[in-house]
């Protein structure tokens, strides 16, 4: 069993932490604070060639593998786990189904410009009264003279002002009284389709989070992704290599909550000695070691079956579960570690701590989690 990286992974995690270091980490406070877009960052990130790094080279892509979308996911996520979800989802939720379920044509159209990073990578699935129950959907898609004419609302949206087009989840139709959910790629400046910009988030402040409304949003028929009525079952294989991103995005801001609450025990004196010399801090840090070197290993299990074009749904629940949810322990006891100091922005854990909220909902909650693996292991 090698835990080696190839020498290809092994380049690409230099030159993201290398990039993450100097180009994304310096400004994170204070996009948080403002809320600002990354986007400077993301072109730069197109010019590195990152945006389609695990697609193919004949659409732009750099042809790598999974676990090289998550070395990067992870890095950039320790920098800034704004710029690691938006990063991420581009990758996962916007390029993918593209890519696994795309026409050539499709994937010349749509997938070339998102590995240029031309557009961002969004994909349209969440609706106010479909979340966990994504079967809910109730955007319809109605066939007329060769059309689909859309209507609908999403919410919760990653990326999509930055988007020119996306794939999203309707209603094509109806069968012994289930609903066909297909899914349709829509260009965001079509007439009638509105993207809105105005949530006001717990964290991830910079990564853009939207409301897609669509009324009488016309597109050709060959728009279709895939085939009709198989929209359910793609989006689910989606999310399947989405939570490998998820995961990775959790080891990123595990480790720089650990990082600065290893440094800062080191640094900072009470009773004549470095607080990492008393035991109760010494036990917390050895347990966020222990749970991140854990979480990783999971990660990258998952992206290497991925790779290996083998089962990998139930390793991929696991390493989302359990990553994101030691992301919030860790980001916890960083806090508890920095005392008083840790309640102060400058300091950074309580953005890690509120950024890390997230991953346990997003892309699946936790609950919906432990469904998928009790389902997978038999019960």
């Amino acid at each position: 069993m090698n835990f080696d990286l190839t020498s290809e992974q092994a380049m690409i995690k230099r030159t993201i932490k290398e990039f993450a270091e100097e180009e994304v980490a310096p400004g994170a406070i204070e996009r948080d604070r403002t809320k600002e877009f990354p986007a400077e960052i993301f072109r730069k990130l197109g010019e590195l060639g990152m945006l389609g790094l695990p697609f193919p080279e004949e659409y732009g892509g750099a042809g790598a593998d999974t676990v090289s979308f998550a070395i990067v996911t992870e890095e950039l996520s320790k920098a800034c786990a704004s710029t690691g979800i938006t990063y991420s989802a581009h990758i996962s939720l916007g390029g993918a189904p593209i890519n696994l379920f795309g026409t050539e044509e499709q994937k010349q159209k749509y997938l070339t410009p998102i590995c240029t990073g031309e557009s961002l990578g969004a994909f349209g699935l969440t609706e106010p009264n479909a979340g966990s129950d994504a079967g809910g959907t109730q955007t319809t898609a109605v066939e007329d003279n060769g059309e689909f004419v859309i209507n609908g609302s999403k919410c919760f949206i990653t990326n999509a002002s930055y988007a020119k087009h996306l794939a999203l989840t309707a209603i094509t139709g109806e069968k012994d009284g289930i609903k066909e959910i297909s899914a349709v790629i829509v260009p965001t400046d079509a007439p009638g389709f509105t993207v809105i910009d105005n949530y006001e988030k717990m964290g991830l402040n910079a990564s853009n989070t939207t409301e897609l409304v669509l009324d009488d949003v016309r597109v050709p028929v060959e728009h279709l992704l895939g085939k009709k009525g198989e929209g359910f079952k793609q989006f689910l294989i989606t999310l399947d290599g989405g939570r490998i991103g998820i995961g990775a995005m959790a080891v990123g801001v595990a480790q720089a909550a650990y990082e600065k609450a290893l440094q800062y025990a080191q640094e900072r004196k009470q009773f004549g000695k470095p607080i990492s010399k008393f035991q109760a801090i010494q036990f917390k840090l050895a347990d966020m070691a222990m749970k991140i070197e854990l979480a990783r290993n999971m990660v990258y299990k998952a992206a290497w079956l991925k790779d290996q074009g083998r089962p990998f749904s139930k390793e991929a629940s696991m390493c989302k579960l359990y990553a994101s949810e030691i992301a919030m322990e860790v980001a916890d006891q960083a806090v508890q570690v920095h005392g008083g100091y840790g309640y102060m922005k400058e300091y950074e854990v309580e953005r890690y701590m509120r950024d890390a909220k997230l991953l346990e909902i997003g892309e699946g909650t936790s609950e919906v989690q432990r469904m998928v693996i009790a389902r997978l292991i038999g019960c």
